[in-house]
């Protein structure tokens, strides 16, 4: 045993030298200064710390601090404080050295970084959303201090997700919701789009394993098509640029299996209908670093006399770039083979800027460490804009998370204000986001603007290129239905703050004028008589009532002294119980519900299994509105504040919320069902009308299929036909053969499902 003890030993000690020798040779041929020394004397004190403690894939726990590490260096392109942080993240959390220790060793600036790394473990998220969201805001303040924090936990979070594979199915389903809620976001924020691609893939890879698969196996089969069209389309272009004397070279692009899959979501179109998964990218090294974006509209203006170009699909990102950095010319090109295909042109600094984002942005003075300066004009808007949502903390945790979410927008517009200076927004914004974002005396006090000199009222959606003037009005107030319309973390943040700051002010004029009513009364003001008055006008809360009493939808009488006093046959309440909607035909329905018996998770209840849903059990599950998941559907379990379950889809919007707020309550749920219970399922067609369609519509359903059709509503109008039909199906099998079969019907462009 004893030496089998040793041979583990040797083999582990091999392993982890074997590691910090690439990473030391990674970060040697990198351009960063050589500071081998500290990084060796972080990776001993580390290694130390955690002997002897393994991860749950049985490796040296020592080997993910520096597979972190190797990430930082080598995908972002980080240096030594960098990757001495990476190396020691996890010290301070898992051993019992302090902060302290790690700053009388390293210096502060490592320690710093440590301690934020600290701050925001736990895979981001507790118990609770607050727990979470409270997590979430110390990941975002330690973030302003030194983005490097965010940059080492998204490299942490990468390499959690590359060893997902030794995690049970519901811990997958939540680290992998957790990814694509929030560090795929702030990957592409911070311009890491190879991170934040495979960050995503990884996800789709763990929550939907089948639907993964196939778009691979797809991928592989159409393989050999697409290198054929990408010789043949870039030949001339190779020659065109020779001609030139570009020094270059081309690239082919595949869109990611999350992409392709998510467009199929949203567009309703199969793996065979989508047209852009390839693209060409040509990088090219500029004679001249000042001529590099004149050199890209020159590669433009030649290739685009080879291919016939779109005229709507030409996007310059070159002298406007995206707020993560990004630079490139994008334009799409007819091939000869009839098909679009979108070209990206960009330098190899650009190039290099899309790849590693903002840490390619620090590509400094050469040998230089890398400095984090002030300088980050579109990041540090961004994270100022973070600060201010933080000054005005969210009384629900969801809601500050769904802000933050709306800031860490991936499409971005350019409008301008009367004076020409150009400002970054989320695409979807309104003229009165754009007036919260420049101060927010404007935006509360906004009454209209003008776009492009025409006036708009402030619902109004802005497009890229607009220029925009706020009017203003001193009489106008912040309302309340603007809540609906602004679509900015930061104005969403600021009207709900005037809101609640004037609601209180109408609560205080609310309670002065009960004060003097009771006075005026000879009555005592106490809080048994408010409770009192509360309660006879039927309001739950004092603040609502005052509140009530404020803005006058309550005004007192004799009726109110009447309550206080006890006599109670004039309370406007009584007439409530003579009318049959109210009152008892209510619990009748409540003892309805309660005859089934819901599934109540016991507290030894093992959350590592998958649970099974079938036609005996199925009536002890929630099925909830917002999803509909049918049999077929990659599920999850939701065990609620009942302890009941609720199934979800994996993809539904809710479970995403869920997945990243209240991890620990995931189940992984899988169907066993036989095909003998039916479920409502909908379809949605669309086409050109003809004579008999309909009824060839319905045989199919009905008679060759032999499904109920439930429902049916068709809309027709200029020879264009809508409908949309319920049925009741077995599964997810079941529907997608209906789909299959209404698509060789002539005339039918269109077949979707929810």
């Amino acid at each position: 045993m004893d030496d089998d003890h040793k041979l583990q030993e040797q083999r582990d000690d091999e392993m982890i030298n074997g590691a910090f020798q690439h990473l030391l040779d990674t970060y040697v041929a990198s351009r960063h200064r050589k500071k081998v020394d500290i990084i060796t004397k972080a990776f001993n004190f580390a290694r130390q710390a955690h002997k002897g403690v393994r991860r749950l894939s049985g490796e040296p726990y020592i080997m993910h601090p520096i597979a972190v590490a190797q990430i930082a260096c080598e995908e972002v392109g980080l240096g030594s404080t960098s990757i001495c942080a990476a190396l020691l993240h996890d010290v301070v959390e898992d051993t019992d050295f302090t902060t302290e220790d790690i700053e009388n060793i390293f210096g502060s600036k490592i320690a710093l970084i440590v301690d934020g790394l600290t701050k925001i473990s736990g895979g981001i998220f507790g118990e609770q959303a607050s727990a979470q969201a409270e997590n979430f805001k110390k990941l975002l303040l330690t973030m302003s201090d030194d983005i490097r924090v965010i940059l080492i936990k998204i490299c942490d979070r990468m390499h959690n997700m590359r060893t997902l594979a030794s995690q049970p199915a519901n811990k997958q389903y939540k680290i992998a919701g957790e990814t694509l809620y929030i560090y795929a976001p702030l990957a592409n924020r911070l311009g890491l789009n190879k991170i934040k691609t495979e960050l995503e893939d990884l996800s789709f890879r763990y929550e939907h394993p089948d639907e993964y698969t196939r778009i691979q196996e797809k991928l592989k089969s159409t393989q050999e098509s697409r290198h054929s069209l990408f010789d043949q389309f870039t030949q001339p272009i190779k020659e065109e640029l020779d001609k030139m004397g570009i020094k270059y070279h081309i690239k082919e692009r595949v869109k990611s299996p999350y992409s392709i899959w998510t467009k199929m979501q949203n567009k309703h179109v199969t793996f065979d209908e989508i047209y852009d998964i390839l693209a060409v990218r040509i990088i090219f090294t500029p004679n001249d670093r000042k001529e590099e974006i004149n050199e890209c509209f020159k590669i433009y203006v030649a290739i685009s006399q080879l291919y016939k170009s779109h005229p709507d699909r030409l996007r310059d990102w070159l002298n406007h770039p995206k707020a993560n950095g990004y630079q490139a010319l994008h334009v799409t090109l007819m091939s000869k083979q009839g098909r679009w295909i979108e070209v990206q042109i960009r330098s190899d600094r650009m190039d290099e800027v899309a790849e590693q984002g903002f840490a390619a942005h620090w590509k400094y003075k050469e040998g230089a460490e890398i400095e984090f300066t002030e300088d980050e004009g579109e990041l540090n808007d961004w994270l100022h804009t973070i600060k201010e949502i933080l000054d005005d903390p969210q009384p629900d945790a969801m809601d500050f998370l769904d802000a933050i979410k709306l800031n860490l927008f991936a499409s971005e517009i350019f409008v301008f204000t009367p004076k020409g200076e150009i400002k970054t927004m989320p695409a979807g914004c309104t003229a009165l986001d754009f007036a919260f974002s420049i101060h927010t005396f404007l935006g509360s006090h906004c009454i209209g603007a003008k776009v492009n000199h025409k006036l708009v009222p402030l619902s109004h959606k802005l497009q890229s290129g607009d220029q925009i003037e706020i009017i203003t009005s001193k009489s106008q107030h912040v309302q309340p239905s603007w809540i609906n319309f602004v679509s900015t973390a930061k104005a969403r943040a600021k009207i709900q703050a005037i809101l609640r700051r004037d609601s209180r002010d109408i609560q205080r004029h609310g309670e002065e004028l009960l004060k003097s009513f009771l006075s005026n009364n000879s009555i005592t003001y106490s809080m048994t008589v408010v409770d009192q008055l509360a309660a006879f006008h039927d309001i739950d809360k004092r603040e609502q009532f005052y509140l009530a009493l404020g803005e006058k939808t309550i005004i007192l009488g004799e009726k109110d002294i009447d309550a206080i006093n006890g006599k109670k046959e004039t309370s406007t309440g009584g007439w409530r119980k003579y009318v049959p909607f109210f009152g008892a035909s209510k619990p009748k329905k409540q003892d309805k519900e309660k005859k089934v018996d819901l599934f109540v998770v016991p507290d030894k209840f093992n959350r590592k299994k998958p649970i099974y849903i079938n036609e005996d059990n199925i009536e002890q599950y929630k099925f909830v509105q917002c999803c509909h998941p049918i049999p077929g559907d990659d599920i999850l379990g939701f065990i609620d504040n009942k302890k009941q379950i609720e199934i979800h889809k994996r993809s539904c919007h809710v479970a995403a919320k869920l997945k990243t707020s209240f991890g620990n309550r995931i189940l992984d749920a899988k169907w066993d069902m036989h095909k003998r219970l039916f479920f409502d399922a909908t379809i949605r067609i669309q086409g050109i009308d003809r004579i008999g369609l309909l009824n060839e519509v319905t045989q199919i359903i009905s008679r060759q299929l032999n499904v109920n059709i439930h429902k049916v509503n068709i809309v027709c109008e200029d020879d264009i036909f809508m409908g949309t039909f319920d049925l009741r199906v077995h599964d997810r099998e079941d529907l997608q053969t209906i789909i299959d079969e209404l698509k060789k019907l002539e005339g039918l462009q269109d077949v979707t499902t929810n």
